[in-house]
């Protein structure tokens, strides 16, 4: 399958190519590369389009500038996170682009590399940054010094952790005798948060949600997606498209939250014409977000949680 890489697989890539739709001589934004499934797979369905990546980790970004190298100068491609995605396309001439993909979340190859700290499942230093070159602080800072009503409104508000509060108590607790500075330390410490029997009938490390939590808050990814919300609909071209597949209840939330607000309509002021402005809205595609079927699952179980919603952008009226 196209796109298709053996350190990631793209999650619900036919799906995305099929509502994104790349069309030839189409201007297209992919805000989360990665190793570059979906940006290979759309410059491949539409030969005469272009392709805008960004990144904010700089090592899926090597590897997916050489595996889109073949595009030559249809694949243009920038270091940075997908809230300023308008620098990129400022930077290329863009003043609108066909449409936008979003892939949210953590790639495998992030997950599988124990020196990123971003698993329980394998010890490394507790880092969880996408962007290592950036300065800001990782996980073992906000470990360390965050406090307990900090680290607690972690993990309620992006982990739904139940038992947030058990947990960052604990995490103070260990801290005060030696700092934790490795996940596997971390790991141990939210598994005796919780009660032997809990431990026992868990489907899932009952770090699960905690290292999920730490690591959106690491990376404010909660506050990214709102940003690029809040303007990418004025950036689409009429026609474009927005295709957006999140793994968090919450992003989910945000991205439904937005689409309807684009389908009930927005003015915008037309360039050159004082005093006129172009109504636009969005048209929906589904009512319900696309989940991963059974098979994909299966194959790749970080489709699991997996949730798809995109539009068109159409003219409603000139007023």
């Amino acid at each position: 399958m196209a796109g298709e890489c053996p350190l990631h697989k793209s999650v619900l890539l036919e799906q995305a190519l099929e509502d994104l739709a790349p069309r030839d001589g189409g201007r297209y934004l992919d805000g989360t590369l990665g190793l570059g499934g979906h940006a290979r797979a759309i410059l491949e369905s539409a030969p005469g389009s272009v392709l805008c990546g960004l990144d904010r980790d700089g090592e899926a970004l090597e590897i997916a500038r050489e595996r889109l190298a073949s595009f030559g100068e249809r694949a243009k491609l920038f270091h940075l996170p997908f809230s300023r995605y308008e620098e990129a396309l400022d930077a290329l001439g863009w003043d609108e682009i066909d449409g936008v993909l979003l892939d949210l979340g953590v790639s495998s190859m992030q997950l599988d590399s124990p020196d990123r700290g971003f698993s329980f499942r394998t010890d490394g230093p507790l880092d969880m940054r996408m962007d290592r070159l950036d300065g800001a602080p990782g996980a073992r800072e906000l470990v360390n010094r965050g406090t307990f009503d900090e680290l607690k409104k972690i993990l309620t508000e992006y982990g739904e952790e139940p038992l947030a509060g058990k947990i960052a108590r604990r995490i103070i607790e260990v801290r005060s005798k030696e700092p934790v500075n490795t996940t596997a330390r971390l790991a141990e410490i939210i598994r005796l948060s919780y009660p032997p029997e809990w431990r026992r009938s868990a489907r899932n490390h009952p770090a699960t949600r905690a290292f999920q939590a730490l690591r959106m808050a690491v990376n404010d990814e909660a506050g990214e997606l709102v940003k690029f919300l809040g303007s990418i609909f004025e950036r689409l071209a009429v026609g474009g498209r927005a295709v957006i597949i999140s793994f968090h209840s919450l992003e989910d939330r945000f991205v439904k939250r937005a689409m309807k607000k684009w389908e009930k309509g927005e003015c915008q002021s037309v360039a050159g014409e004082p005093g006129t402005r172009s109504c636009f809205k969005a048209r929906l595609f589904h009512k319900k977000p696309v989940m991963a079927s059974d098979d994909e699952k299966s194959e790749n179980p970080r489709a699991r949680s997996a949730k798809l919603r995109a539009c068109e952008k159409i003219k409603d009226e000139v007023i």
